[in-house]
């Protein structure tokens, strides 16, 4: 405690301001002293009713110490008195400094004076207002206001962007900004000011705010400006809301690689742009591109039978299902046929998977304004290791922002690496190899098909031409294996790219195909 008396009860403190030996000799003041003592003892352990005690007024004392108390939650509280002065109506004032280490607003001080007076032969503490702050008049209290020097997120359009865990928030105590944008850009946004509230005078009754009585703040915290767009986020959020499975939902402008919706559900973990999950059949739109470069066609036969082996192991199609004499890669493609793209690994090198994925981007470092995982397709090691990455399995990982940015670059015919808040982009990641324009044209026939005639059927109906493909992607050692569901696609009439994402949630043309139509027909409305 900083109440330090002098040995053998007498009433000179320690001070910050020292005291004089004049008045230390006279008993009187030391008198006075000994109830005050005893109050700011109380305040500083904060007993707000042991305090009130030593006042004249023990009830309006204690209501007020409370209130303080209650509001400041001081972790910690210092107070030193100086020596007292009598006055010539007979009181004692004592002047005396309060140093409290308030959660959230750091270190906050004053300066106050105490009057003592002989009340019935005892010494009182005069209870008043302006005595626990000099700011305080009758009926109010201090209080703590949230720091309004921050600056918010915006979305495109410059409204404050609501998407907690794209955003991120700011740790109540510290003021600091704790996850998501709100940590990353911490300091614009902040303006370097680390405490989240200030102390105020406010009003007992209607807890408004009177009077700031914190240090003077420093500069502004200035505004991060994303690329989303909100109406594309709400309508993303909504297609995930009745979802019982983790899931994320990126949605994507073809022409600039603007991120326009990142949804995660549950918030948190920033699944959409960070996670890192096999992609399944969806990377047969890399597949596609790479077996189309080396001269496969459209329509060029192609058999898919219910299971293919490589040394050992057996690759089957979802359900076993096989598709009759006749077929074509493009029916291949739409239904999502394992065991054709497994046993057309032959046609293709070790490196071919990576340098195909290279043209979309995928395994680069990608510049977007926050965290993200970009991709990695490993150079194949194995023939086991190649028929499996041509399915989207293996080594091989992406995210739902990489499976979007596919769609994105099939729209647009090249790779625009994505962007989420561009004055933080220093430099854009350029795509090493560049995507071929008739292999470009021919996977937007292929994704298109995969709608109107494969395994994306839950967009059959949907208006704005949808271009898509499906994805069950397995993980884990559990027999049956468990698969996550994929679907990511572009809209034919509007520059839009997306991917949806359940995790652990079976299967991409069942599972994914109903979110991926919710979120496109809550667009429509």
């Amino acid at each position: 405690m900083a109440l330090a008396l002098l040995a053998g009860g007498g009433y000179g403190a320690h001070s910050l301001w020292g005291s004089t030996a004049q008045e230390d000799d006279d008993p009187q003041v030391a008198a006075a002293h000994r109830p005050l003592a005893a109050f700011l003892a109380a305040w500083e352990r904060q007993d707000a009713e042991g305090a009130a005690g030593h006042t004249d007024t023990p009830d309006n004392a204690a209501s007020l110490l409370t209130s303080v108390l209650t509001n400041l939650k001081p972790s910690r509280t210092t107070i030193v008195d100086e020596s007292g002065r009598k006055q010539e109506d007979g009181k004692v004032r004592f002047p005396f400094s309060v140093a409290m280490e308030v959660p959230g607003a750091g270190k906050v001080t004053w300066r106050s004076r105490a009057e003592v007076n002989r009340i019935s032969g005892t010494w009182k503490v005069v209870f008043t207002s302006p005595m626990i702050h000099p700011e305080l008049k009758p009926g109010q209290t201090l209080a703590l206001k949230a720091d309004d020097t921050r600056a918010k997120v915006l979305d495109n359009r410059g409204r404050p962007l609501r998407a907690t865990s794209l955003v991120g928030t700011v740790d109540p105590v510290s003021g600091k900004g704790a996850s998501g944008l709100e940590a990353r850009y911490d300091k614009v946004l902040s303006g370097g000011r680390r405490a989240g509230k200030s102390l105020v005078v406010a009003d007992r009754q209607s807890g408004l705010a009177l009077k700031d009585l914190g240090a003077a703040a420093s500069a502004q915290g200035r505004p991060v400006r994303t690329t989303i767009d909100s109406r594309i986020q709400t309508a993303a959020a909504d297609a995930v809301a009745e979802t019982e499975h983790h899931a994320a939902v990126v949605a994507i402008d073809p022409r600039n690689g603007h991120i326009l919706a990142a949804v995660n559900r549950p918030g948190g973990l920033n699944r959409a742009l960070e996670g890192r999950y096999p992609p399944g059949s969806t990377f047969k739109v890399v597949t596609a591109a790479a077996l189309l470069k080396r001269g496969t066609g459209p329509a060029d036969g192609a058999a898919c039978p219910k299971f293919a082996h490589v040394n050992g192991q057996r690759f089957e199609n979802q359900g076993q299902f096989s598709l009759p004499a006749g077929s074509t890669f493009t029916d291949v493609f739409a239904q999502s046929c394992n065991t054709y793209f497994v046993n057309a690994r032959s046609r293709l090198s070790d490196t071919d998977l990576r340098d195909a994925a290279q043209a979309f981007g995928i395994g680069g470092s990608w510049d977007v304004g926050t965290t993200t995982y970009d991709g990695s397709v490993p150079v194949t090691t194995s023939d086991n290791d190649k028929a499996a990455a041509t399915i989207g399995q293996a080594r091989v990982q992406t995210s739902p922002l990489v499976m979007a940015s596919i769609a994105a670059t099939v729209k647009s015919g090249a790779f625009s690496q994505p962007v989420l808040v561009p004055d933080a982009v220093k430099k854009r990641f350029t795509a090493p190899a560049a995507l071929d324009a008739e292999v470009a044209g021919q996977l937007r026939e292929l994704m298109r098909a995969t709608v109107t005639s494969g395994s994306a059927q839950a967009l059959r109906e949907l208006p704005g031409r949808p271009h898509a493909k499906t994805g069950t992607a397995e993980f884990g050692t559990g027999k049956p294996p468990r698969t996550h569901a994929w679907m990511i696609g572009y809209q034919g009439d509007s520059d839009l790219a997306w991917a949806v994402l359940l995790e652990d949630g079976g299967s991409g043309g069942a599972d994914a195909g109903p979110v991926a139509a919710r979120f496109l027909r809550n667009l429509a409305r």
